[in-house]
């Protein structure tokens, strides 16, 4: 689920209102900008009412493909702290000039372990255009231990910028990083008992996760809203009978008739939301807990 139009619309005039103003309005409350939504939510959780937020990227793009236009480079340019993912995610990066002192690569620290994936076909869906997913795998939030690690990189950036509120900060650091704890230990006790079940995926995502689980999953590169062409219903069939799976998670609600021809495959579906960009309820501890119970059901059974 993406965030809506308004809230886009919002957080585009906060770094308007940024750029007419100057740097000196923002003094109390400096303004941070991040590229996904995780990122977001790790920086509000952190930062309190002693910092402001924003995640430039429109409700219908999925962060990870976002190519900002002149307009947002202009306000990337001029904000306190600019928070990414790293791992690839940000694609944009290399091709426009920004202050190096305001980047924060929060996965940094962990950047040894980045999973590489192989070449795939290109694909597109959506607004992005079209694209592979070869190369870094860059969903390091969904292993909630790297999750934590992010959270860290946030914290130290935020005492940075703004040292007097260090302790907070570090506080709200603390309350974050157990319930990132709680959200890893609910998903090792519910796999521990079968891992090596056969898993679909939609879509190759969710390689943080498989290994941190270690989860028997393998990918296709498929579309909750768009049915498959034959030959990749022709190539599934083929696919299950080396690897006999009877789940496949989805990064959103697919549609019936994917859901129907797949039972018909003898082939359940859950979401497993990456929650890449802000959910339409709630937060990421909530669309967390729904990947959890989607989790339970698959191992459950």
């Amino acid at each position: 689920m993406l965030r809506s139009p308004r809230k886009t619309l919002m957080a585009l005039g906060l770094i308007g209102a940024w750029l007419a103003a100057g740097p000196a309005v923002a003094a109390d409350r400096p303004l941070v900008v991040a590229t996904n939504y995780p990122l977001l939510y790790f920086a509000e959780r952190i930062g309190g009412d002693k910092i402001e937020v924003v995640l430039p990227v429109p409700a219908d793009i999925d962060p990870a493909f976002w190519q900002p236009d002149a307009t947002a480079i202009a306000g990337l340019q001029q904000v306190g702290l600019i928070l990414l993912n790293g791992a690839g995610y940000e694609q944009w990066l290399g091709r426009v000039s920004l202050p190096r002192r305001r980047l924060v690569d929060t996965s940094a620290d962990f950047s040894d372990q980045y999973i590489q994936t192989e070449a795939g076909a290109t694909h597109s869906h959506g607004l992005e255009g079209e694209h592979s997913h070869a190369g870094t795998a860059f969903a390091t939030w969904l292993d909630p231990t790297q999750a934590v690690e992010q959270a860290r990189a946030v914290r130290d950036a935020l005492a940075r910028l703004v040292p007097d509120d260090a302790e907070a900060f570090a506080r709200n650091y603390s309350a974050l990083e157990q319930d990132l704890l709680r959200l890893d230990e609910q998903l090792r006790d519910i796999v521990a008992a079968g891992a090596d079940k056969p898993l679909l995926a939609s879509h190759p995502v969710y390689q943080y996760l498989a290994r941190r689980y270690e989860l028997n999953l393998e990918s296709v590169l498929w579309e909750p809203e768009t049915v498959a062409a034959e030959s990749e219903w022709a190539a599934l069939a083929g696919r299950l009978k080396a690897h006999p799976a009877r789940w496949m998670l989805w990064e959103g609600e697919p549609s019936a008739e994917n859901r129907r021809r797949l039972k018909a495959l003898d082939i359940e579906s859950a979401v497993y939301d990456p929650c890449a960009n802000r959910p339409a309820q709630g937060d990421l501890l909530d669309a967390m807990a729904g990947n959890v119970e989607g989790l339970r059901q698959i191992f459950d059974h």
